[in-house]
């Protein structure tokens, strides 16, 4: 977990000891670019402006590999560590702190009334390829590891073991 007192390229460095500086972590990592992109579009979603928003989400998909849909609520120093193939829909609720690996799949289960999509609370690890689908909510500091399916709420400090299927 990131110290909370960190800024946004100190607790990516902390997080990823391969980041050389924080104009390395600027220029070269996928995920920064994301969150920029992401947060350009965000503010253009709350504005109500309409289509550009979505303009902006879909080339910093196109540059990046990340999808994140305006909609989503991510809060500060979410590390997306490589990116590539990371989707996060658009009633996804992200704490602080949170690293997510390539691959991961913040979404929904289909066209269902409510909240379609998790929340992850602050702290939050999930690896490689891990996907959490629907309304559930994972609690702060929880890992859940590579390749791992997420279908029910998962308790704080609780670790999912890789390749499992938690529901």
């Amino acid at each position: 977990m990131a110290n909370k007192k960190l800024g946004y390229f100190a607790s990516i460095k902390q997080r990823d000891k391969a980041a050389k500086s924080w104009l390395h972590i600027l220029l070269f990592y996928p995920g920064v670019h994301a969150m920029i992109g992401y947060r350009l579009a965000r503010l253009l979603y709350v504005l109500r402006i309409p289509l550009l928003p979505f303009f902006i989400s879909g080339l910093t998909r196109l540059l990046t590999g990340v999808e994140i849909h305006p909609g989503a609520r991510i809060g500060k120093r979410l590390f997306i560590d490589h990116g590539m193939g990371v989707v996060i829909g658009e009633m996804t609720v992200i704490g602080h702190d949170v690293t997510l690996y390539h691959g991961v799949t913040l979404g929904s289960k289909g066209p269902l009334a409510g909240k379609r999509h998790p929340t992850i609370e602050h702290g939050v690890l999930i690896g490689v390829n891990a996907s959490i689908l629907g309304g559930v909510t994972v609690g702060e500091n929880a890992v859940i590891s590579a390749h791992s399916l997420v279908l029910k709420d998962v308790p704080a400090n609780t670790k999912v073991p890789a390749g499992s299927v938690y529901k």
